[in-house]
């Protein structure tokens, strides 16, 4: 089972874009972030003919996750729990029945800039809910893939220049504690698990030439349960992506499970 993240930064700038990737790459299931589309508006026939279930959790403008899977997809969950007042579109969960079923919850964490401010305090009480979801899943011993664009930088080695995000959200010593209290629920970074070099990233921004000169981030990530890190076979970034023509600022992560 091939399963894959991917910030595309609006579901209509993309819309050449990520089918061509789809053509190419062939997951079996994929969490986007950032479609910029309100659920009635995601051009969903178009991806419905290339064989894929489309469950959208939309907003008008900005934020908006999805799940397309060529596989069945059940128990669909939109929206983190913890905050009925919560109106941004950042979370949705399924079950890709594949050979083994596996869990996996599409997540857009969170910004948080500028710091401090109100922002930030967000994003620290969604990171506090996710924890607590995160645990609620993994009580129930099952192959679980928690894969989005997390909006933070785990160690200096996820970052071409670690000293420029010193005082970002994404790299604040508060917002790495709050990633590390989710993976030490007991879940596995896949990508580290399978590759441990620095100069890694998923994420370059459109200024100042940071493609050119890999001036990246790695933020895009997929935490394991250890019931999905023991069926991991691979884990690699999609790094050539965003050469090619109109790219979101992201590249498709994606692991391979024996499921």
């Amino acid at each position: 089972m091939k399963l894959a993240t991917f910030n595309i930064n609006g579901i209509k700038a993309r819309i050449d874009a990520l089918p061509r990737w789809l053509e190419a790459a062939k997951p079996d299931a994929v969490a986007l972030q950032e479609i910029k589309s309100v659920d009635e508006n995601f051009p969903r026939t178009l991806f419905e003919d290339m064989g894929y279930q489309v469950e959208t959790h939309g907003q008008k403008g900005f934020n908006g996750v999805a799940i397309l899977s060529r596989l069945p997809l059940e128990d669909i969950v939109r929206g983190l729990p913890g905050d009925d007042t919560d109106e941004q579109s950042r979370w949705i969960e399924a079950t890709v029945m594949g050979d083994r079923a596996v869990r996996l919850c599409g997540l857009y964490l969170p910004n948080g800039n500028p710091v401090p401010g109100p922002k930030y305090d967000y994003k620290l009480a969604w990171m506090a809910r996710m924890e607590a979801r995160v645990a609620e899943l993994l009580r129930l011993e099952e192959p679980l893939v928690v894969a989005g664009d997390y909006n933070v930088i785990p160690q200096p080695e996820d970052a071409a220049n670690p000293l420029a995000w010193t005082e970002d959200a994404l790299f604040l010593p508060a917002t790495r504690a709050a990633y590390r209290r989710i993976v030490n629920l007991g879940l596995t970074d896949a990508f580290r698990a399978q590759n441990q070099a620095a100069g890694q990233y998923s994420f370059w921004d459109y200024q100042a030439g940071a493609w050119q000169k890999n001036n990246g981030i790695r933020i895009d990530h997929l935490l394991l349960s250890p019931q999905a890190a023991d069926l991991l076979r691979d884990c690699r970034i999609d790094r050539e992506v965003r050469a090619e023509e109109k790219p979101s600022d992201h590249v498709p992560v994606w692991i391979d499970l024996a499921a």
